[in-house]
């Protein structure tokens, strides 16, 4: 009885679905964008939040970290690995005249901080250059191919993955510490820890070690952990689904509307249902039952087509569309469907007890 009475008048009842479905949509799929960016976030940052940089403070007495301050750090630090690194800039010429501005890094340990596309980073970097793969295809440079620093040669052995350059045009040469004898001091250390909550602990005792409220030796910079950019998204995430929460207040509004509207129009059918013996409690069940098919179907197509939204969603943003079958995102999928029923129950309340309690004698007089 309840399914004929939706079908009653298909274009209101189709309305109103139709707002629930753009309600679930909303929450769903906004729910599942802030899941995609998390995943890109933690996957982008995840090379750098587990790292600490020190360098020189704004009260120190040297230009750069000194290597007795680089020892204590090892001293201090015997879980994590410590790369002093000196750094300086310069320009390479190509065979056919064209120039490049970079970066050039003085290390020992390289293959803590470099991936290469080809070759190998070693961990004693003595000899031999490595190269940024922007500043390689530029200069049309390949493996065993010499370079110029200082007055020293270099021949390349491997090239760096573009996204970690961060030179001066977009290129860095990595060489031996000892291609930079003549600066005196390391100008940054990098700490690789284990995860970011160990990060944070290292930096925690670098800082207490080395600075106090009033004087700063060392500039000791965490760039946070997976937990905090997890909380920030979670936080972003409340407030869009929050935003999509409005869609389905509206919708249920509408609703509400439909539901008012359903038992005016079957007031009189309604008070012979009564004359004829049918209780209050059967009529409140029926148009509550009204309601939740209407929640249940624009719900289900709410969803359905936030699933496929999501997997447009994980694709542009992770590349990877099946992400959004995962628990992690589906699950506003169901937090959407259900919110649809409960919305659309709460919202047929009021008119179903109207409903029920009138008098029959009144219902019949119309």
């Amino acid at each position: 009885m309840a399914w004929r009475n939706l079908g009653r008048n298909r274009l209101r009842t189709a309305l109103a679905a139709l707002g629930i479905v753009i309600g679930v949509v909303a929450i769903c799929s906004l729910g599942m964008a802030t899941v995609a960016l998390e995943q890109q976030a933690t996957a982008q940052l995840g090379d750098l939040t587990n790292e600490v940089t020190v360098s020189s403070g704004a009260d120190s007495d040297t230009d750069g970290v000194t290597g007795e301050q680089v020892e204590e750090m090892r001293a201090i630090v015997t879980d994590a690995r410590v790369i002093p690194q000196k750094t300086n800039a310069t320009t390479l010429e190509a065979r056919n005249g064209m120039e490049a501005r970079m970066s050039v890094t003085g290390v020992t340990d390289a293959s803590a901080l470099y991936d290469l596309t080809e070759g190998e980073a070693p961990e004693r970097l003595q000899s031999g250059a490595l190269i940024s793969n922007a500043t390689a295809d530029r200069l049309g440079l390949e493996s065993g191919d010499p370079v110029e620093y200082d007055g020293r040669i270099y021949r390349i052995r491997g090239f760096i993955e573009s996204e970690h350059s961060f030179g001066f045009g977009g290129g860095d040469l990595v060489i031996p510490v000892s291609g930079l004898a003549d600066q005196r001091h390391y100008d940054t250390v990098t700490i690789i820890a284990a995860d970011g909550d160990a990060a944070g602990r290292i930096g925690d005792r670098l800082d207490t070690r080395f600075n106090t409220e009033e004087d700063e030796e060392l500039r000791v910079t965490t760039f946070g952990n997976r937990a905090q950019v997890g909380g920030f998204l979670d936080t972003l995430s409340l407030a869009l689904l929050g935003i999509g929460g409005i869609s389905l207040v509206v919708a249920s509004v509408a609703i509400l509307n439909v539901m008012l509207m359903s038992t005016v129009e079957r007031r009189g059918e309604i008070g012979v249902l009564r004359a004829v013996g049918i209780r209050r409690g059967e009529v409140l069940r029926m148009i509550l039952t009204e309601a939740t098919l209407l929640g249940a179907l624009g719900g289900l197509v709410g969803a359905l087509v936030s699933l496929a939204t999501g997997m447009v969603l994980f694709h542009v943003i992770t590349g990877d569309a099946t992400g959004a079958l995962g628990w992690a995102s589906s699950r506003y999928l169901a937090y959407g469907f259900g919110f649809a029923v409960a919305a659309s129950v709460l919202s047929g309340v009021y008119p179903a007890w109207k409903a029920a309690n009138e008098s029959p004698v009144e219902a019949l007089r119309g």
